[in-house]
């Protein structure tokens, strides 16, 4: 790996305050929540380390890595095909309008938190004119007797595993079992906003085509986990995907090359994908060591995934300059991306990954008083 580049993350007041935690991160020697981020040079030296590197890449996302990774995703998951797309946006509007074709019903059965409502700017009701209908609107995933309670038609329903927004959430196995029956019941299409599914296999306990074999469609990032540059990939029956081919296109999603994208991600399915259930195991015991931090509260306690919303008792800007203060002076980073959601109340995400296994209890405990101090101040 590289040097870090040659800039002091404390220099300069004109500085963007994100660049400088950016920078602040990197040059951090321990790392809590998140992982160190990478250069251009220290990305590319990567995937050209690979051996499919000597390979002509793929030409208008057909053949090269793109069709390795389609058909490896179809694997894993169970499904008869899988198809390549820049991004998840575009993967679940035209699994969504696919849903709405087949059934004949433009509704959609799914959370008022989920990331199709809440990041997605309603994709799905500007570009292909469908209805969402909530079956709850309470922070957690809603149950086959809400579903069946909406009283009205519906093509598709979708479920986010896990559901980001209310803190990482899954529902029990038996739960996702009967809540996916409940919605074929009522003559609709199943889709999994799995952008993040790789991580629920410990939760469950289940292989992921067991987990998918729930669903018509899922959805996977590429980015999330895997630790690609971008992309995403929609799979499902060959109908499913020959339609999603189509409308990648009419949505310009047919990019010249995606190699970068593709064998980044096959470079993750096998060196992170594998690590899942140690991050998983660990997130529990660094959730437990801050809940014993002074206000501290863990949601979900414990973790579902190897993320996890951590509060504490200060406005968002204080542990955010704490958190910096802490990388800069003791190159030790805590967590960033606080949110106030109280007064004096924040909200992080915390996320354990191959740095954060590096952490004992004591020293999550000590590092978050430290925070604390800081912030205090």
């Amino acid at each position: 790996m590289t040097d870090s580049p040659a800039v002091d993350p404390t220099a300069g007041p004109t500085l963007d305050p994100a660049v400088r935690r950016r920078l602040a991160l990197r040059n951090s020697r321990r790392i809590l929540s998140g992982e160190r981020p990478l250069t251009i040079r220290e990305r590319l030296t990567a995937l050209a380390e690979l051996d499919a590197a000597d390979e002509l890449p793929d030409f208008y996302a057909e053949g090269g890595a793109v069709a390795r990774l389609e058909e490896r995703v179809a694997a894993l998951l169970g499904k008869e095909d899988a198809v390549y797309v820049p991004s998840g946006t575009m993967a679940q509007q035209i699994a969504l309008r696919h849903g709405a074709e087949l059934t004949g019903h433009d509704a959609v059965a799914l959370h008022p938190m989920s990331h199709l409502e809440r990041w997605e700017r309603h994709a799905y009701s500007q570009l292909s004119g469908l209805r969402g209908l909530w079956p709850t609107d309470q922070p957690g995933h809603f149950t086959a007797t809400e579903l069946a309670d909406l009283g009205q038609p519906f093509g598709t329903m979708t479920i986010e595993l896990p559901l980001r927004d209310p803190g990482f959430l899954l529902p029990s196995w038996d739960e996702l079992v009967e809540l996916t029956a409940a919605a074929r019941a009522a003559g609709a299409r199943v889709h999994f906003d799995g952008a993040r599914l790789w991580d629920t296999t410990p939760h469950f306990g289940k292989p992921l085509d067991e987990i998918a074999a729930l669903a018509d469609s899922v959805y996977l990032s590429l980015y999330k986990t895997l630790g690609s540059s971008h992309g995403a990939v929609l799979a499902g029956d060959a109908k499913l995907t020959a339609y999603a081919r189509t409308w990648r296109h009419r949505h310009g999603g047919t990019l010249w090359q995606n190699w970068p994208a593709a064998l980044g991600a096959l470079a993750g399915l096998d060196q992170l994908l594998p690590r899942i259930p140690d991050y998983v195991t660990h997130a529990k015991l660094v959730a437990e060591a801050l809940s014993t931090l002074p206000g501290a509260r863990i949601n979900p306690d414990p973790p579902h995934t190897h993320e996890f919303q951590l509060y504490l008792p200060h406005p968002a800007e204080a542990l955010t300059a704490a958190n910096l203060e802490l990388a800069q002076t003791e190159h030790t980073w805590f967590a960033s991306g606080w949110t106030d959601v109280a007064p004096g109340l924040a909200m992080t995400e915390i996320s354990v990954r191959a740095s954060g296994l590096e952490w004992t209890a004591s020293d999550v405990a000590e590092a978050g008083r430290r925070v604390l101090g800081l912030a205090a101040q």
